[in-house]
């Protein structure tokens, strides 16, 4: 599954799952534009990848703005020469219970993981179309397919996200572009290690093969649908998450 000669852009890639994901296709030989709206943090992320013998560019941009979305796609084509992948990972939650959610939490959700990843494949797209090849990977979750109490506009983000997958999948097909979605499960990360131990131990007992994932199972998935390796595959959701949801 090596990508040797890609080039990737990778938002919110400055830490966690992101970070895991740039590492893994700069790993299998792709350069990686590394985006984020914290620039310092991807700047570091950027230069590790640099080590590794790759090129690597750090881009600060806010996916939920078009017109910044845009840049950022046009800037890696610039930096880099051209955009085979692109993997829509930022996102952010703001959780709260329906009856208390407030307006700005449900938009703020809804624009960053929704419509932000329209606006990064939309921009990615113009370039794909014209070189005729092009991965689109989307980064959705489990809780897109089942529901998640307190979660109303992550799930609706995430949910929305894979509809919006087979519909990339399908409109640009005969444009030799693919678009498939990851849906993580329980991940060990920054935000699930700072859970009570209570909870933990909950989440443990819902996963069959007691444990959680770690953001490299994520980028695994992520590279492979990135490969040649899965040419034929485009409109489908990878559930990555221990047998949690089937």
């Amino acid at each position: 599954m090596h990508l040797n000669g890609k080039t990737a852009l990778v938002t919110g890639a400055a830490q966690g799952i992101g970070k895991a994901i740039a590492l893994s296709l700069a790993k299998a030989g792709a350069d990686v534009a590394v985006s984020d709206v914290n620039l310092e943090k991807a700047q570091e992320t950027a230069a590790e990848i640099a080590a590794l013998g790759v090129k690597s560019v750090a881009i600060k941009g806010n996916v939920a703005s078009m017109e910044e979305a845009a840049a950022m796609v046009d800037k890696t084509a610039a930096e880099l020469g051209k955009i085979d992948i692109l993997v829509n990972n930022a996102g952010i939650t703001r959780d709260n219970l329906i009856i208390r959610m407030k307006e700005d939490e449900w938009d703020l959700v809804l624009d960053i993981n929704l419509k932000g990843s329209f606006n990064c494949a939309k921009a990615a797209i113009k370039h794909m179309s014209k070189a005729r090849s092009g991965r689109i990977i989307n980064i959705a979750s489990i809780v897109g397919a089942m529901g998640n109490a307190g979660q109303a506009n992550y799930v609706a983000s995430k949910a929305g996200l894979i509809g919006l997958t087979k519909t990339i999948a399908r409109e640009y097909a005969s444009r030799n572009i693919t678009a498939n979605a990851v849906a993580p499960g329980f991940i060990d990360t920054a935000m699930t290690q700072a859970l009570p131990e209570k909870v933990r131990e909950e989440m443990l007992k819902q996963i069959p093969l007691a444990k959680l994932g770690t953001p490299e199972d994520i980028a695994s998935a992520v590279k492979f649908l990135a490969s040649d390796a899965a040419a034929y595959i485009t409109g489908q959701v990878i559930h990555v998450n221990g047998g949690m949801y089937m």
